[in-house]
């Protein structure tokens, strides 16, 4: 960990460095928050919380930056929890254990917690800085921003002063964001139905692992793999050929993140074990070969565990593996107007057996109303036909573009004059914040600029080195052009 503050620059990277020691998994963000709020009145800034954990810290103007117009960095406190199978890791106690490879800062098995814990460091670090000119400042970090979106949903309308918004939850350098998807949740419930297992018999657990993962938003446009999906597949050949019957399923761990593993457990007649064995060698050789160019290291395993005593019934098992397997996944339309970019996806992200319940659990995700709303029409489609209770919540807007946006002539004017070349403008497919801030402060001109980070939401997540020196140049150079108050 010492390595990292040796990078440049070196106050970002000695906050990150102590930022790592202090777990934030999204909804348990109290540690973190106590380590800012302490940080923050150590260096005589006024920082103040708000009734849903969102923490403000203002800062005055550099001398003669008094008649700049307000800015406010924003970023959001809390990180995605993803961990390999292998590794040992308790997200709410244990540090993350970041270390330098090669022109990259990644993490050891873990997610890095660079989404967003680069932007909060870059905010604080122009909080600690004595020689960075600015004008009026606010710092706002939100919480909750990868797992409902909580904080922003709770900011309240009379709190902050500023007329300008930079908002540091980007994921690519050179890239200078004026829009981004809305989403909405997707659960459907089954309740199971159970019959005694059959004699002669054996149980087996199945595991599909090795998938890259990754987030929803920012790679669901790869081709990478679902674990769910692949599993679900598999399991309605074993059922046809050899009538398999399960009595668990379970896959993913977070609607935003693409699964990386999953899981079942189920009996089959010991007659037909060896011809089992066989399909799966088929299947898993077919599906490597198919996705050896995005997913090179897929794996599944079968083992022989205790026995069980119970079952799901064929009706309720065809339920669920014909619902999971007819939903849509992945891309479901590019946008028409932005070349390149996603306008409407849906992720399958949780698969989960709780007792007499089986629930799923996805992520919709569309640059507008309607489309979000198409989608989440042939979600309830699947899921009603299949028997499921489903339901939708946790909607949050997209931010709409404006093309007029000063602030992001700003940017684009100050990344011109650093690096000689121009940004792009872009349209993010993945959710920030933005879209919420525009309900309570509808005046704010914003934009959203970061690092280059890969693989967020994956324990492959790692950020470049030479892209957070550029984006730290930017956005100190962004502060000092400022125009003042008309």
């Amino acid at each position: 960990m010492s390595q990292l503050a040796e990078l440049s620059p070196s106050i970002l990277w000695q906050l990150f460095e102590q930022l790592c020691q202090i777990p934030r998994p999204s909804k348990h963000e109290q540690r973190v928050s106590t380590w800012i709020q302490q940080w923050a009145t150590s260096l005589n800034l006024e920082v103040s919380e708000d009734s849903v954990g969102n923490l403000l810290i203002r800062k005055p103007a550099a001398a003669g930056m008094e008649n700049k117009k307000g800015v406010i960095l924003q970023a959001h406190m809390d990180m995605v929890p993803q961990k390999n199978n292998d590794k040992e890791h308790d997200f709410l106690n244990d540090p993350i254990e970041a270390y330098i490879d090669g022109e990259w800062v990644t993490a050891n098995g873990t997610t890095l917690g660079a989404d967003n814990g680069i932007g909060l460091v870059s905010a604080l670090a122009v909080l600690a800085s004595s020689d960075i000119a600015h004008g009026p400042l606010e710092v706002l970090i939100t919480i909750d921003e990868e797992a409902g979106m909580t904080g922003a949903f709770g900011l309240q309308s009379d709190w902050l002063e500023g007329d300008i918004l930079i908002n540091t939850d980007s994921e690519q350098e050179g890239e200078v964001y004026m829009g981004c998807a809305g989403g909405i949740d997707g659960n459907a419930r089954f309740d199971l139905d159970f019959q005694p297992v059959k004699k002669n018999t054996t149980a087996f657990n199945l595991s599909i692992s090795g998938l890259k993962g990754g987030h929803s938003g920012v790679d669901i446009h790869t081709g990478r793999a679902n674990a769910c999906k692949l599993l679900v597949r598999f399991l309605l050949i074993a059922t046809e050929r050899f009538n398999i019957q399960l009595t668990e399923l379970n896959g993913g761990s977070l609607r935003n993140a693409i699964p990386r593993e999953a899981e079942t457990s189920f009996v089959v007649e010991n007659k037909h074990i060896e011809a089992l064995k066989q399909c799966l060698a088929d299947y898993l050789a077919t599906v490597r070969f198919n996705l050896k160019a995005t997913e090179p290291n897929i794996d599944m395993l079968l083992i022989s565990p205790e026995e069980f005593e119970q079952c799901w019934t064929p009706a309720c098992q065809a339920q669920i593996l014909n619902a999971i397997n007819a939903c849509p996944n992945g891309v479901i339309r590019m946008s028409d107007d932005i070349e390149g970019i996603v306008e409407s996806s849906l992720n399958l992200g949780v698969m989960r057996t709780k007792g007499t319940r089986f629930e799923c659990m996805t992520l919709i995700r569309s640059l507008h109303d309607d489309g979000r709303s198409e989608v989440e029409s042939m979600v309830r489609s699947v899921f009603s036909l299949a028997g499921a209770n489903i339901i939708f919540d946790g909607a949050y807007p997209g931010w709409k573009p404006d093309t007029t946006s000063p602030i992001m002539a700003t940017v684009r004017d100050a990344y011109q004059s650093l690096f000689n070349t121009l940004p792009e403008i872009m349209v993010i497919h993945a959710g920030l914040e933005c879209g919420l801030f525009k309900s309570a402060y509808p005046q704010w001109d914003m934009v959203s600029i970061g690092p280059t980070i890969k693989f967020p939401h994956s324990p492959d997540e790692k950020v470049h080195i030479a892209s957070v020196n550029k984006y730290w140049q930017l956005l100190v150079e962004v502060l000092k052009q400022i125009p003042e108050k008309s």
